[in-house]
């Protein structure tokens, strides 16, 4: 067993930021990480776009970024969540800068703020088309330099430790005293023994196989918490980010990012018809959803795989030192945005809702917090407004910090029993687990995708279930493993999205059900 004072589970930027400010704040205190492959794997690291925030009072304000944040999440969003967020955003980002995170800046040495789908003003601060990355970088970098923070790499996080693993804990209300973890390269599985617990486990992209997210975000967080009892709210509300490349061969993941619309690209269909003017007067600015449930109506109706982003009318020089990583990937696909169109297909990118969360991070579980995509704070609503997600896992993040300096949580008093794995075997094939996995993100894009229908939806339910009983079967007769722990989760995620989906009885945002049409 290890203990520790606060157990932060995943390496993003929710994760990295609290535990790089507790751990400034209280040297004498300990942090361990624990993230399931290397410490800079995380959605975090694949965000093109940037952080959205307000920085030219003259030309932009706090109200502009208020309002498009509300237009975008279509009435759903809490509107104090929204305005402490973005009011908040700007002492946050200089603190990133303090760490060693480095933003584009125009010839005046000024940001060169990027404009994306919804916003009305430029004001997404970016390090050219790898903000994500840039800003891993500065605070694992930030994280190695603090002794009481320690990494835990190649470590899976099992399930959450409450009352329910103590034998004479007979407390109505649920506590979380830690996490029971897997180490991925021993195969032994340890407790980890902690005051206070933050979740940071990112996204549900693999849930749907067709993703912009790399292949860890399997939603293992929100299923740990909803397995645990939390409230888990809004997970209808799946973003489908409009243009992730297309690739013949196998699953959409390279994302071209929101910024090269607004850079000025077009939406074609496959005979060259710009479409996007007919669906909104904002057209390619219009929001995600729209754009995507565009995409979705003009593939339907021409049977294409596909639609295109046109950028061969952009200024290329411009382009190449905004995008270069977006540039380089088009020609190792052989296709040169110069004279050539981008085959783009929407691909599930965010989850608006998770685990509910209060201003402070706290779940509805005792000494448990969580913080980024895992979770539901309000802000996004039904529909997340571009770059909003970074500049929330920093807000939140420091919410939390905040939280904990007021209230020193103790070490919790229980004994924690081994984890029993006895009567489990290795299993001789992993066929069950493969086969499982692909007629799930089968059932979730063609019942629960961009557009969905009851019938649809009542049937993926039906589905799910007989998958779901045939891996706990699987759980409980087999040695633990990372692959069968990720089936478990994912399927726990979409039972919750089909099930919320279900519930949903108005189109909102990101959500769009057909039997939800008035006539």
């Amino acid at each position: 067993m290890i203990e520790t004072n606060y157990l932060v589970i995943g390496s993003g930027i929710a994760g990295l930021t609290f535990s790089v400010k507790i751990a400034e704040k209280f040297p004498n205190r300990s942090i361990v990480i624990v993230t399931k492959a290397n410490e800079d794997e995380s959605n975090t690291k694949y965000a093109q776009g940037g952080v959205a925030v307000v920085l030219d009072a003259e030309k932009d304000s706090f109200k502009k970024h208020i309002e498009d944040t509300l237009i975008a999440g279509d009435g759903l969003c809490d509107t104090e969540v929204v305005k402490m967020v973005i009011e908040e955003g700007p002492k946050r980002l200089e603190e990133l800068m303090l760490w060693g995170a480095n933003f584009d800046l125009d010839a005046s040495g000024e940001f060169d703020l990027g404009k994306e789908g919804g916003h009305s003003e430029y004001r997404v601060v970016h390090h050219k088309d790898i903000t994500g990355y840039e800003i891993e970088r500065a605070l694992l970098k930030r994280a190695h330099q603090l002794p009481n923070i320690t990494i835990l790499p190649h470590h899976f996080v099992i399930d959450l430790v409450t009352n329910h693993h103590i034998i004479d804990d007979t407390s109505k209300n649920i506590s979380c005293y830690g996490a029971y973890v897997f180490d991925q390269k021993t195969d032994q599985i340890f407790t980890i023994k902690a005051n206070s617990t933050l979740l940071a486990s990112g996204g549900i992209g693999c849930v749907y196989g067709h993703t912009t997210n790399p292949i860890i975000a399997t939603g293992d967080g929100i299923a740990m918490a909803y397995r645990a009892k939390a409230k888990i709210k809004d997970m209808e509300f799946v973003q489908f980010h409009p243009t992730a490349l297309y690739e013949a061969k196998g699953e959409s993941s390279f994302l071209i990012s929101e910024a090269v619309r607004g850079f000025g690209a077009y939406l074609r269909n496959k005979k060259g018809y710009r479409f996007m003017p007919d669906y909104d007067e904002r057209a390619e600015l219009a929001s995600r959803d729209i754009v995507s449930q565009s995409i979705d109506s003009e593939l339907k109706k021409s049977g294409e795989p596909h639609v295109y982003l046109d950028c061969t009318h952009l200024d290329m020089d411009a382009f190449k030192k905004h995008f270069p990583n977006i540039y380089n990937k088009c020609l190792e696909h052989h296709i040169n945005i110069e004279t050539d169109w981008i085959p783009v297909v929407p691909a599930s990118h965010y989850l608006c809702g998770g685990i509910e969360v209060d201003k402070n991070g706290s779940t509805t579980i005792n000494n448990l917090f969580a913080c980024g995509e895992c979770t539901r704070t309000g802000l996004h609503g039904a529909n997340r407004l571009a770059s909003n997600s970074l500049l929330e896992a920093l807000v939140y993040a420091h919410n939390i910090f905040k939280f904990h300096s007021e209230h020193d949580y103790q070490a919790p008093n229980v004994l924690i029993p081994d984890w029993d794995d006895e009567g489990t075997v290795i299993p001789k094939e992993h066929i069950l687990v493969q086969h499982n996995l692909k007629q799930m993100q089968a059932l979730m894009r063609d019942y629960v995708g961009i557009v969905r229908s009851n019938k649809r939806l009542k049937r993926a339910i039906k589905h799910l279930d007989l998958i779901e009983n045939e891996v706990e079967e699987l759980y409980k007769e087999s040695k633990i493993s990372t692959s069968l722990c990720e089936l478990r989760n994912m399927i726990n995620v979409s039972q919750l999205i089909v099930e919320q989906s279900l519930k949903r009885k108005e189109n909102k945002g990101g959500y769009f059900n057909i039997d939800n049409v008035k006539d």
